[in-house]
């Protein structure tokens, strides 16, 4: 008897070119590579080809995944397609997609601009629509090219982002599946990761690519990836353990019976700080950035699948999952392991 809603299978796809430390040091000599590695724990990091865009990631992906025996394009009722990378302002990106995938033409295909939080966004529109009879698969396809976004001498972004895109699989289980959701969102923030230019409330120009170079030696310009670190931590150490705590409550599982908490792999620093915010035991928390970086809203799928690979995420696995970043957005639910595939 179908009693919930689970992730059916996950799958992902990393760039072949891969930009490593090493690489960045001899750009860059100026750089502690070694100091920036001890705090971030990222050794290398996966950049999309020219050319290659976000909606060929998340293809790629999703081609992967749907070959499995287990799953056929036909059986998919709707698509949602997270970027802030899109190929284009209009069309949507999840309607070339269902094209491209050879979907059928019921399916449902909708663009979601998120980043960090997206993935777990995503995981709460495919439950509610399943919920809803609306559809009976829903396919979540997350993807980023933050790199494209990066100018080479900014070392706050251009050493944590890497790119990246997975495929989920939404249906129908047996089990309990997919549980609890807790979201938020604070738009204060937005302006703390954001870039300015290239969008119509500021069309880009020979004003927003002029470069300049800040007090602490990174240089961009209006058209490239802002971050202000410090900020960006402050709201992940005080917004996340209070999310974790709301989450914990309503979905009446205490830290204890977790297996694995996996975060949005932000960096190495914020997640070991996260975890000792909310007293969780350094084995249960997931942290996977080391050779690819920062991978936006495909953070947590990625490692989820990635964990499946090397046993250390199995069926009947109590997790929880937490997206938070840019916007500001936040979004977790808990979830009990069921993929096999």
């Amino acid at each position: 008897m179908t009693v919930g809603v689970g992730i059916l299978g996950i799958s992902y796809y990393l760039p072949q070119r891969v930009e490593t430390n090493e690489h960045l040091q001899r750009q860059n000599p100026d750089w502690r590579m070694e100091d920036l590695y001890e705090k971030s724990g990222i050794a290398a990091r996966h950049i999309a080809a020219d050319g290659e865009t976000a909606s060929d990631m998340g293809y790629a992906a999703a081609t992967r995944l749907l070959e499995r025996p287990t799953f056929t394009p036909q059986d998919v009722d709707y698509l949602i397609f997270c970027t802030q990378s899109p190929d284009h302002f209009l069309p949507s990106g999840a309607c070339a997609l269902q094209n491209r995938l050879g979907l059928g033409r019921h399916v449902g295909a909708l663009d979601v601009n998120l980043g960090c939080s997206g993935f777990v966004y995503g995981l709460q529109l495919a439950k509610a629509l399943i919920g809803v009879d609306f559809a009976d698969q829903v396919l979540v396809i997350t993807a980023d090219t933050y790199s494209k976004y990066i100018h080479p001498r900014d070392r706050t972004v251009r050493t944590l982002f890497g790119d990246g895109a997975a495929a989920t699989l939404v249906g129908r289980t047996n089990q309990s599946g997919i549980g609890q959701f807790v979201v938020g969102t604070n738009g204060g923030g937005a302006g703390d990761l954001i870039v300015p230019g290239g969008g119509l409330r500021t069309p880009r120009s020979a004003e927003t690519a002029r470069e300049a170079t800040d007090p602490a030696g990174c240089t961009r310009s209006a058209d490239n990836l802002f971050m202000d670190g410090p900020a960006i931590f402050a709201f992940a150490i005080t917004t996340v353990p209070r999310v974790v705590k709301t989450l914990l409550a309503k979905a009446k599982w205490s830290t204890d019976e977790i297996d694995r908490f996996v975060y949005h792999q932000a960096n190495q620093y914020m997640l070991q700080h996260l975890a000792k915010r909310s007293k969780i035991p350094p084995e249960k928390m997931v942290i996977d950035v080391k050779t690819i970086g920062n991978t936006v809203s495909a953070s947590i799928p990625i490692a989820l699948q990635r964990g499946v690979e090397s046993g250390t995420i199995h069926p009947g696995h109590k997790l929880l999952l937490v997206g938070f970043g840019v916007g500001y957005s936040w979004a977790a639910c808990n979830v009990t392991w069921e993929a096999t595939s």
